[in-house]
């Protein structure tokens, strides 16, 4: 955690400010923004490549595009199950 990411924690909860993200949910989607960043520089490789006039493998190009939609699906499914269960809060039901 940074030091500005610390006192922000401290000044919300000094305010009575419950956290949105349990500690489960920052490590999923932590993990999450892992991949995308991964694929990011995956496809920023092809892309140089290609600006260069290399034709990259096909099962590069193939791979990156599956591993993006894998990524994309399963954020997708994460923030659904957020949304999810923070209507069941505000709602006062158990999530």
């Amino acid at each position: 955690m940074t030091v500005s990411a610390f006192v922000r924690s401290l000044a919300m909860e000094g305010a009575g400010v419950r956290p949105f993200l349990a500690e489960g949910d920052r490590a999923v989607l932590g993990l999450l923004a892992d991949g995308m960043r991964a694929i990011g520089a995956n496809l920023n490789q092809i892309a140089r490549a290609i600006n260069t006039g290399k034709v990259p493998d096909e099962g590069d190009l193939t791979g990156s595009i599956k591993d993006a939609h894998g990524v994309t699906t399963a954020l997708a499914s994460e923030l659904a199950e957020l949304t999810r269960r923070a209507a069941a809060r505000r709602r006062g039901e158990s999530a």
